[in-house]
């Protein structure tokens, strides 16, 4: 089984107009909608085994709150950081495990959600979608339609 979780980051601050892009925290309402939406996940039977985040720090905020409810150590990868879809599905492969979830940005992750699902789909801030291969390898992906797809939204 191949399980590939995607989450962009929850709601960042933007109240320090001069703090780099990079460089900007999550807000009031990031920090309560990442621990809630991975409870959620988790309620769903989602865990999985490997937690990849961009290094921006709204994305590692966000990770690690999916990290505790998961109990999943956060990988940081600094590619991922305003990643196109091809760098995303990238570093998923290449982590070594059939269940991974990157948490990462926009615009790239809703193009990946919406090429792997074959429509369109918007990921807002903390939304989590979540393909299942039952049968396969990574090379399946992106290759043979999900045997499953399921968005989470806050």
């Amino acid at each position: 089984m191949i399980q590939l979780v995607l989450a962009r980051h929850a709601k960042s601050d933007w109240a320090d107009e001069g703090l780099d892009d990079h460089d900007r925290p999550l807000n009031d309402r990031g920090r309560r909608d990442a621990p809630a939406m991975a409870r959620t996940v988790l309620k769903a039977g989602v865990r999985p085994e490997t937690l990849l985040s961009s290094s921006a720090l709204r994305a590692r905020q966000t990770a690690e709150a999916f990290s505790a409810v998961f109990d999943t150590e956060v990988r940081e990868l600094p590619e991922l950081y305003l990643a196109a879809p091809d760098a995303l599905l990238a570093a998923a492969r290449a982590s070594g495990s059939d269940e991974v979830m990157v948490v990462a940005h926009d615009p790239g992750m809703s193009a990946l959600v919406s090429r792997l699902a074959d429509r369109d789909e918007r990921m807002v801030t903390c939304a989590v979608a979540v393909f299942t291969w039952h049968e396969g390898t990574w090379d399946d992906v992106d290759a043979v339609p999900p045997d499953e797809f399921e968005l989470f939204t806050p």
